[in-house]
């Protein structure tokens, strides 16, 4: 542990302290070409980071684009499905939450995702009415 706390605590800021950092704008245009070379780790140490905080903030938000079909045909561009009134007897009950094994009825996969996500969704309720 003594070893990572030195690096810490002495190594990289003796460092930094030698870095032939300008105190002024111009500074910038008097330094030599061992200076600029000097300059190049920190830079793409700095570089680095910022560059693995952007696509790991890029993925979090990739992650969340709002899709709401996870895996049903994604073969297809448009997922359609049609349903004849007929071929209903009583009631027919379609899933919303887009996660049914039985799609395009529900199965009621929509309560996991409920549970895991907070969400609400339940199916949509289809009935036969006789005329009378």
């Amino acid at each position: 542990m003594y070893f990572v706390s030195n690096i810490v605590k002495v190594t990289i800021p003796n460092y930094l302290a030698s870095l032939p950092i300008p105190d002024s704008f111009g500074g910038w245009f008097r330094l030599g070409f061992k200076d600029w070379l000097a300059l190049i780790p920190p830079t793409l140490a700095v570089g680095g980071i910022s560059y693995y905080s952007y696509i790991t903030i890029k993925k979090a938000n990739d992650a969340d684009k709002g899709l709401v079909n996870p895996g049903i045909r994604k073969d297809i561009n448009k997922v359609v499905d049609f349903i004849d009134i007929e071929d209903i007897t009583e009631k027919a009950s379609l899933c919303r939450c887009w996660r049914s094994k039985n799609w395009p009825y529900c199965d009621g996969s929509h309560g996991a995702h409920n549970k895991e996500t907070g969400d609400n969704t339940g199916p949509v309720v289809v009935r036969h009415k006789e005329n009378k």
